[in-house]
């Protein structure tokens, strides 16, 4: 049974949080957790070794003055960084890597780009919020989801078909 949690918690889609109160539980939810964390550091499964989380920080950084775009842009905050690492880890283990920039209004943008008619884009605004617009051959989808720390599954079907082959 601790051996189905764990690998059931590798697998996830996010990473893995435990109701338990045991001693038991909790060493069942660490384990589960390093053996995620070094999946995602796998250039197989992770997003880690392939370099995502330091472009990320990167864009971070080249925005995170007033004024970065000379234009009067708004600093992309650490806590919309943030935002954008979190959403990185809960997305499932080898999702590919999308490419990352930053909009005036201080949102982070991901975007997967796979052909000029399949392509996702993702702002994550500094209030946690999640706007996405698709472009997926001849149909569009677009909308709005909260991030509350798990991916949402119309983002992640939608990633999941932008890169399909």
């Amino acid at each position: 049974m601790i051996l189905e949690v764990a690998a059931s918690a590798l697998i996830s889609h996010s990473p893995v949080h435990s109701r338990g109160m045991s001693t038991t539980a909790q060493f069942v939810a660490e384990q589960a957790e390093l053996g995620r964390r070094r999946l995602e550091e796998s250039y197989t499964f992770g997003l880690r070794a392939k370099g995502a989380f330091d472009e990320l920080y990167h864009v971070y950084k080249e925005c995170s003055e007033s004024n970065w775009d000379g234009h009067n842009a708004t600093p992309v905050t650490e806590a919309t960084y943030r935002l954008a690492q979190q959403f990185l880890e809960a997305l499932p283990l080898s999702t590919p890597a999308p490419s990352f920039g930053a909009e005036p209004d201080g949102h982070i943008t991901l975007e997967w780009h796979r052909s000029p008619r399949r392509t996702l884009s993702l702002s994550i605004s500094p209030d946690g919020d999640l706007h996405y617009a698709a472009l997926l051959g001849e149909s569009k989808a677009y909308g709005t989801e909260p991030f509350f720390g798990d991916a949402p599954k119309s983002v992640v079907d939608l990633i999941q078909r932008i890169m399909a082959e």
